[in-house]
């Protein structure tokens, strides 16, 4: 009887060693490695989270705006159409504003170009042939286009022109270097203190020469097009004489369709 009972009180000091000695044991470190790792994903899923309501937010903010331009320009349209209605009714003429807008191409090179006219097209931006530039219209330009008339082709460019060269030919001058505008990332970055924010948001810019234009325009690098559909048919030539060069109003939209 006196073994049974020593051998019973030693059985559950050996199990109590047998169990301490299977706990296995983690380094500190390693355990403060494991709670850095698991707040860093934390903080990684809620910036996840963020992002992706930031961007719900402004793409559901860039399609308003696009509505509203869109809008805007319909009832522009109509309030035109409506007015030239009035008047004919009456037996007077529509007059429409002035253009605030151009879109001027360079179509010579500089051999027997005078220093004049060689310095214009600098500060216009048509270094090459085939580059095409926006120009806000007023005394200054207008005197600065008659000066180098015989070597450039413009014109009033339409929304849908302006649509076009911006999407389809569009590049953006980002620390002094050409890069195309793929996402709106881009020119937010740039232009984002100026409410700029997307590509319809510079399409508006440029196309109605809002208070930011000289901007928007900057920002934009010089459009190189291509040569038209078919040739130019005499550049020596103005263009109310059957040539190319000069100023051919509205009819640099059909111009334009062929080049980009």
């Amino acid at each position: 009887m006196i073994l049974l009972i020593r051998i019973l009180r030693k059985v559950p000091t050996a199990i109590t060693m047998v169990e301490a000695k299977k706990l296995p044991q983690v380094p500190e470190s390693i355990l403060k490695r494991r709670k850095l790792r698991a707040e860093q994903k934390a903080k990684v899923t809620q910036n996840k989270v963020k992002l992706s309501v930031k961007a719900k937010e402004k793409k559901q903010k860039i399609f308003k705006r696009a509505e509203k331009y869109v809008a805007e320009h319909r009832q522009r349209v109509r309030q035109q159409l409506s007015l030239r209605r009035e008047a004919s009714k009456s037996g007077n003429f529509y007059v429409p504003d002035e253009p605030k807008l151009a879109f001027v191409i360079r179509i010579r090179g500089i051999n027997q170009m005078h220093p004049r006219p060689r310095k214009v097209l600098q500060l216009f931006r048509l270094r090459q042939i085939n580059n095409g530039a926006f120009i806000k219209l007023n005394k200054a330009t207008l005197t600065m286009l008659r000066i180098v008339d015989p070597y450039v082709a413009w014109g009033y460019p339409s929304l849908k022109t302006v649509h076009d060269l911006i999407y389809k030919r569009g590049y953006a001058k980002v620390n002094g270097q050409r890069i195309p505008i793929t996402n709106n990332d881009i020119i937010e970055n740039e232009l984002g203190k100026e409410d700029l924010i997307c590509m319809e948001d510079l399409v508006h810019e440029i196309f109605s020469v809002g208070p930011n234009f000289k901007k928007a325009n900057n920002f934009l690098w010089p459009f190189k097009l291509s040569n038209p559909n078919g040739g130019w048919s005499k550049k020596l030539n103005h263009f109310v004489e059957g040539g190319d060069f000069g100023n051919r109003e509205g009819k640099i939209n059909a111009l334009l369709a062929k080049m980009i």
